[in-house]
């Protein structure tokens, strides 16, 4: 039977509305992975931006002749914005389509890059990034969103491991093309590698990913929710970055301290009395859900606290950019390999909750170790490789349980927080490692370390205050396991 004849949409209609995918797409057996698969684009590109950044911190410093305090305004300026937009970009997703913000959000994130390539200083290069940022937030809010919609339930955790590993990739090659590219052609083409994995992108998305099926209107949407949560996070990371190197008076560090605390009072006072609240308190009350954010915080901060570590370590004893990059390889391989291969090797029986408890323990011995050895590439390789095994083994089951106790109809809010938390967690990494070393001379690596490992602590305290997962007869399913987390 032939199939309907569509009528032919106005170019404004088709700008704003989601396109079907082709119909043998549509149709095939398998079809689900290729959406997984072109999700995936965006997880390797934003993990690739992250990774990549740090390395180019040496060049930015030499040709603008500014402090790394300064600098990390570059990562920390898009981490902010990050923070601010996902969950409210996640909420009008879920109303709008996820597909069209995602692909749109791809759109912005490729043209700043290209600008970011281009910009004539500092500043100018912040603000872009800025913009690249909000392009960002409209992928990340909906990336895990997109996964989970499109995967059958009973594959869900190991789709989301197949996300992970390709953020993981990113990562893992982020670090060796960042080294190769400052070295060899300098900090612009950081950004500039951006452009083409963009475009294709956005050709796979048009034609892979499906159409929004549930929707939630956003009518009364907390507006001042997201401006007391962006002043409260930037007031934070702004102290934090005076106090590793810039010149204020002390007076103006502790007001942004203050102004941090009492914005974050008001952004949760907010929460409690508006209609339709930006972070709903009913999902946070989910155990599941509370206890997940907060691991996943966690495990981004040590995730991404030796991102800066490891290149200004290096890099400060003699070694080139790419030899930095190549060491830090190991610890996003291990992420990568741990991501994927997990499923495979540990016991089926072993729920979520364990694999979280786990992941974390071997983090945590790893930076535990790190905190005794030398900060030297014959140590740091096998230990870096390590933590990233273990962050690889609790990241997927930690969004397993998250999302799965998070309702379908509100994926892209569920979404949306566990990349702000992970988007807050990278901040706090880059500053407070940045504070470590500045504050601490000579000890600075290993009083960075310490903070690493106090924060993998932090991480298994979570994981064993998360849920049991509930577990019918016999050896359960991985969809079995997030599906008990959210009942």
């Amino acid at each position: 039977m032939p199939p309907h004849p569509r009528r032919p949409r106005s170019w404004p209609s088709a700008l704003v509305e989601e396109r079907a995918r082709p119909e043998r797409i549509r149709t095939r057996p398998g079809g689900w992975r290729l959406a997984v698969a072109a999700v995936c684009f965006g997880a390797f590109m934003g993990q690739l931006d992250a990774s990549i950044v740090t390395l180019a911190y040496g060049g930015l410093r030499s040709e603008f002749h500014a402090s790394l305090a300064a600098v990390e305004w570059v990562s920390l300026a898009y981490l902010l914005t990050l923070v601010a937009l996902l969950v409210p970009v996640g909420r009008l997703a879920d109303a709008h389509g996820r597909k069209l913000f995602y692909l749109y959000g791809f759109l912005v994130f490729t043209l700043a890059s290209a600008a970011c390539a281009l910009a004539p200083s500092l500043g100018v290069l912040v603000g872009f990034r800025v913009l690249q940022a909000a392009g960002a937030a409209m992928m990340q809010a909906n990336s895990v969103a997109l996964v989970t919609t499109s995967a059958p339930r009973e594959k869900m955790r190991a789709a989301l491991g197949v996300q992970a590993a390709a953020q993981a990739l990113g990562l893992a090659l982020g670090p060796t093309v960042g080294g190769a590219l400052v070295a060899g052609l300098g900090w612009r083409w950081v950004f500039a590698v951006n452009v083409p994995v963009g475009v294709a992108a956005l050709v796979a998305g048009q034609y892979l990913l499906p159409r929004t099926r549930t929707h939630s209107p956003v009518a009364g949407a907390d507006r001042l929710g997201p401006v007391l949560l962006a002043a409260s996070t930037t007031a934070l990371l702004l102290g934090l970055s005076m106090l590793s190197g810039l010149s204020v008076p002390a007076w103006v560090v502790a007001a942004l301290f203050a102004l941090a605390a009492a914005t974050a009072w008001g952004f949760a006072l907010r929460e409690r009395r508006a209609a339709v609240p930006l972070v709903d308190p009913a999902l946070l009350r989910r155990r599941a859900v509370a206890t997940g954010l907060a691991g996943a915080l966690g495990a981004y901060l040590v995730l991404f606290g030796p991102l800066v570590l490891v290149p200004v370590v290096l890099t400060g004893a003699g070694s080139s950019e790419l030899h930095a990059g190549l060491v830090l390889t190991a610890l996003p391989a291990g992420f990568a390999l741990a991501a994927t291969c997990a499923d495979r090797v540990l016991p089926a029986a072993l729920g979520d909750r364990a694999r979280c408890l786990l992941g974390a323990a071997v983090a945590a011995a790893a930076l535990a170790a790190m905190l005794f050895l030398p900060l030297t590439a014959v140590p740091l390789v096998p230990l870096l490789a390590l933590l990233g095994l273990g962050l690889g083994t609790f990241t997927p089951a930690n969004n397993a349980l998250v999302m799965g106790a998070v309702p379908a109809s509100a994926s892209g809010t569920g979404g949306g927080l566990v990349n702000m938390v992970r988007g807050l967690g990278t901040a706090l990494g880059i500053a407070l490692v940045t504070l470590a070393l500045h504050l601490s001379g000579a000890a600075g690596p290993h009083r960075a370390v310490a903070v690493l490992l106090g924060a993998a602590l932090l991480v298994i305290a979570a994981a064993a205050l998360g849920p049991a997962t509930r577990r019918g007869p016999g050896r359960p399913s991985p969809g079995r396991a997030a599906r008990g987390a959210g009942r």
